[in-house]
């Protein structure tokens, strides 16, 4: 059975038995799941073809950022693994995202929908600044958010903050995902631009990422049905 809601699980575990023996406490048609770098890299393609199995769509976040034919490699390779969503960088550029998408789109068969980061939602103002971007964050999100739209990319992660600015710059085809989401009880965490689900999907979002309100709650899977009951509530 097809997921037919916008919330994507945070796998953010070390080991491929606790990212299944969290996936087996979850309905493959209330939610996709998200496999990123620390998870990936410890068990590898395996632990996306145990989800797949389970019957899970799965967005593989590795934020893919190279020089454009290796990038675009790898997102072939991605492509090949069966992956609902995989995504890059926008900061490698425009040749580069250009690469992926003209990859994905010469291949047969299944095809991942490919999206950019723009800015982490973890950095602010003065941490571009210490990195050489001298402008305020939704200034370079919109930026570069166009830049993805111009190569074909299918949407943008970006903070739940900056989703209905980006609606109005660049209209409504492109997905937004939007992670740093939590319900309005749950600690913010790392995450410094946050939301509630509800506001993120007012504000435009295509799609959201939540991770430790479900994943470390004492009951996880009504943990996730009180975040779709607050979203049809909406």
């Amino acid at each position: 059975m097809p997921c037919d809601t916008p919330v994507i699980v945070a796998l953010d575990f070390p080991e491929a038995a606790s990212a299944i023996a969290m996936a087996e406490q979850l309905d493959p048609a209330k939610c996709r799941l998200k496999v990123g770098k620390e998870l990936f890299t410890s068990s590898g393609p395996a632990v996306i073809e145990q989800l797949h199995q389970r019957g899970f769509e799965v967005f593989l976040d590795l934020k893919f950022h190279d020089i454009p034919n290796t990038t675009a490699s790898a997102v072939r390779a991605a492509a090949d693994l069966g992956v609902w969503m995989v995504n890059v960088h926008a900061g490698g550029g425009r040749r580069m995202m250009n690469a992926c998408t003209e990859i994905l789109h010469s291949r047969e068969g299944h095809r991942p929908l490919l999206i950019a980061v723009t800015v982490l939602t973890s950095l602010e103002q003065e941490d571009l600044q210490e990195v050489g971007v001298d402008i305020e964050p939704m200034v370079q999100v919109q930026r570069l958010g166009r830049l993805a739209q111009e190569c074909g990319l299918d949407g943008l992660v970006c903070s739940a903050r900056e989703s209905r600015a980006l609606r109005g710059a660049l209209g409504d085809d492109l997905l937004l995902v939007t992670p740093g989401i939590r319900p309005s009880d749950a600690s913010a965490d790392d995450q410094k631009r946050i939301v509630t689900p509800a506001q993120a999907m007012t504000n435009g979002s295509s799609f959201l990422v939540i991770g430790r309100p479900i994943t470390r709650a004492a009951a996880p899977a009504q943990a996730l049905d009180r975040i779709l009951a607050e979203l049809q509530q909406a």
